[in-house]
């Protein structure tokens, strides 16, 4: 199964940093990011073709990116998170390793396959695979989707750690792991911190993007409530329409704020335990912190969490739950949505990176 595996990634997959198909623009940093990986800037698809062979005995945490922002729709930019937080960890968390399996290949004017006529898939897969024939899927979400399944069914004790891409890249990783987990007899648990609840059935007619992508997770998950979603200020609803019509559980910002980072995950805990969770997953969208701290973000809103207040409520979790996989999304390295933010994107990549950092760390457990 390895070998027919390795093969899929070689075909579906590139080089980190290569998954914005780009000339010149942030190319310096890929050569920043590819000296770092592999020591040189030449031959770097066959360097990491060869890397691909120490997958099997490589650490809990594999480093996946998935440079795509189609399924956004406010402010566009997040397809190039993956590069510019890879390259931040590296400066400010060198210590922290996770073997790093590339990027998926992205066109960036698809979402996925279920919206496509099947003359263009055909065009597409002539366009990424050389084969008009090819098995594989062509858009993003469903590339994810498949690599992730499979990824899963060849290492179930490793876990993906994703990199975004907007919000809608969470659907395909959280699905394929809630998936996994069912099948290997694991109760699961997604932790799911955002200012927004991401929990519209559709947006403008489409069902898989980053405001819907939560409500199509909630068939796979033990119980509904064990979408448990933190940070959340920004909705035309009250918590009470959420709760009540999905079965969430929401710890709003306000919660936070007024009850202390330290209760809240208090509180979380002894609902994980309640239900007997095994493990769990955590997707982080930067915009759940406040927009004071972050504004390289497509959505970025106002009276949110504090960075302390996430890595505290992570630290605590992560002590108690094993965490099994996890995602940093929607960073979007070239916008600055705050004229008070003269050093952006420096501030959202170093939150961004120091969230990552713990998340991985625990992965790693």
């Amino acid at each position: 199964m390895w070998d027919q595996f390795k093969s899929t990634l070689e075909d579906c997959l590139c080089p980190p940093g290569n998954g914005v198909f780009t000339v010149n623009t942030g190319k310096e940093r890929k050569t920043k990011l590819h000296q770092a990986l592999y020591g040189t800037t030449e031959n770097v698809d066959a360097l990491w073709k060869d890397k691909l062979n120490e997958l099997p005995a490589a650490g809990k945490a594999i480093v996946l990116g998935v440079c795509s922002d189609t399924g956004g729709g406010i402010l566009r930019g997040a397809n190039w998170g993956p590069l510019f937080l890879r390259n931040t960890l590296l400066d400010l968390h060198p210590d922290v390793k996770a073997f790093d399996i590339g990027d998926i290949r992205v066109i960036p004017h698809l979402l996925h396959d279920k919206y496509m006529n099947e003359a263009t898939i055909t065009n597409c897969r002539k366009a990424l695979y050389k084969d008009k024939n090819a098995k594989y899927s062509v858009a993003p979400l469903s590339i994810t989707q498949d690599i992730a399944t499979e990824f899963y069914k060849n290492f179930p004790d490793k876990g993906l750690f994703g990199i975004g891409g907007d919000h809608s890249c969470s659907y395909p990783l959280t699905k394929a792991w809630l998936l996994a987990k069912k099948e290997q007899g694991k109760k699961a648990a997604i932790i799911h911190f955002d200012a927004h609840t991401d929990l519209l059935v559709e947006r403008l007619g489409i069902d898989l993007c980053f405001g819907s992508w939560c409500t199509h997770i909630l068939e796979d998950l033990p119980k509904p409530n064990h979408l448990i979603q933190i940070g959340i200020r920004s909705t035309g609803k009250p918590k009470e329409h959420w709760q009540d019509t999905f079965g969430v559980v929401q710890h709003w910002t306000c919660d936070v704020k007024k009850q202390g980072a330290e209760a809240i995950v208090a509180g979380i805990v002894a609902q994980l335990k309640a239900d007997k969770v095994d493990e769990l997953y955590i997707s982080f969208d930067i915009d759940a912190i406040d927009s004071e701290y972050v504004a390289a973000t497509g959505t970025p809103e106002p009276d949110g969490m504090s960075p302390e207040e996430a890595l505290i409520i992570i630290e605590t979790l992560a002590n108690k739950f094993p965490i099994t996989g996890a995602d940093m999304m929607e960073i979007a390295p070239f916008l600055n949505t705050s004229q008070q933010h003269s050093d952006e994107p420096q501030t959202t990549l170093k939150i961004g990176a120091d969230i990552s950092a713990m998340l991985i760390k625990a992965m790693q457990r």
